[in-house]
């Protein structure tokens, strides 16, 4: 007797269904394929993800949305680690995507955060997630939109997005939670640690990291630097006065103080519609980034695009026609504009 083997299960051959009950089951091993899923660029993937997210759309909008950044050596890691597990322990549970930056030259990432918060990683209410950037803009790979989807529908009630770095393009992190915390330290420069002014203007709340030793008085005298800055910053969240903490990661000192800043912002928005009108914000932004991206695909797809792009390129080396005047006439090209 021939004994046939079956083929081996690949995010290929598994149906939506199939991601989507384990999903709901909240198993974690399920929601990093499905992840995986739909941070494949494989046309063979397209359809599922898709169809899964068709699937969880009753499940979504169920957490409270916290982006994290600030400069680098601010210890967004250790502060998320504590963060998290004193949230796990308030009977949270809690889903920590961490984007690390990709190499423009192999296309590879560290994926090293999962590592950094060990305790956290190892506690039964909390999921980490390490996702490459892809060299998307703030740190935050074109696909966390729909990763947040899915650790909903998982059962996870607060979602923590922690970005790359810091710059002007952080406002992609703000554009998809609900409440943007800036961490800051001292030693770093001026009141502003060189981080350029829109960023505090983005903040609905900032906390001075590594309170405590010796740089407990300096952590004190920045807070109440940031909180002078910030009365002659006009408040990026209408109703809402930015805050500005300070805590210790390794005493977890003050780490209750910035959940309960969270939850004061919350039921300050609710009470006012300003909750609703943030998410349907949010809603907007990334109908039209995912629209952006599809056009973007299409047309770098687009054979008569390519040949077009590939015939003017010497005419725009030699100075006869712009950049501008010749993408304008590829684009109108391919969108049939007359």
């Amino acid at each position: 007797m021939i004994c046939k083997m079956s083929p081996p299960v690949t995010p290929s051959t598994l149906s939506a269904s199939w991601y989507a009950d384990g999903i709901r089951r909240g198993d974690s091993t399920v929601l990093a394929r499905a992840i995986t899923l739909v941070e494949s660029t494989s046309p063979r993937h397209l359809e599922t993800a898709a169809e899964l997210m068709r699937l969880l759309l009753p499940h979504g909008d169920r957490s409270v949305r916290v982006g994290i950044t600030g400069v680098p050596g601010v210890g967004k890691s250790t502060f998320i680690e504590a963060f998290g597990l004193h949230l796990c322990e308030a009977g949270h549970r809690v889903a920590v995507l961490a984007v690390d930056p990709t190499s423009a030259i192999s296309g590879g990432s560290i994926l090293g955060d999962k590592t950094r918060m060990e305790k956290l990683s190892r506690h039964a209410s909390a999921y980490i997630r390490p996702s490459p950037s892809s060299g998307a803009l703030g740190g935050v790979n074109r696909q966390t939109r729909e990763t947040i989807t899915l650790c909903e529908a998982a059962g996870y009630d607060v979602i923590l997005v922690e970005t790359v770095g810091v710059g002007q393009s952080e406002i992609a992190v703000r554009s998809m939670t609900d409440f943007f915390l800036l961490l800051a330290l001292t030693g770093a420069g001026d009141e502003l640690q060189g981080i350029k002014k829109g960023i505090v203007e983005m903040a609905d709340g900032i906390v001075v990291t590594k309170a405590d030793g010796d740089n407990a008085v300096a952590a004190e005298k920045l807070r109440l630097e940031f909180s002078q800055v910030l009365r002659f910053l006009h408040p990026v969240t209408a109703g809402w006065c930015p805050e500005v903490l300070k805590c210790s990661s390794l005493t977890r000192e003050g780490i209750g103080e910035v959940w309960a800043l969270v939850e004061k912002f919350r039921q300050a928005m609710k009470a006012s519609g300003k909750w609703n009108e943030r998410r349907l914000h949010q809603v907007r932004e990334g109908l039209m980034e995912f629209a952006r991206e599809q056009v973007v695909t299409a047309l770098m797809a687009n054979e008569a695009a390519a040949e077009s792009a590939y015939h003017w390129s010497e005419s725009i080396a030699r100075n006869e026609v712009t950049l501008r005047d010749t993408a304008t006439n590829i684009v109108k090209n391919f969108l049939k504009v007359p």
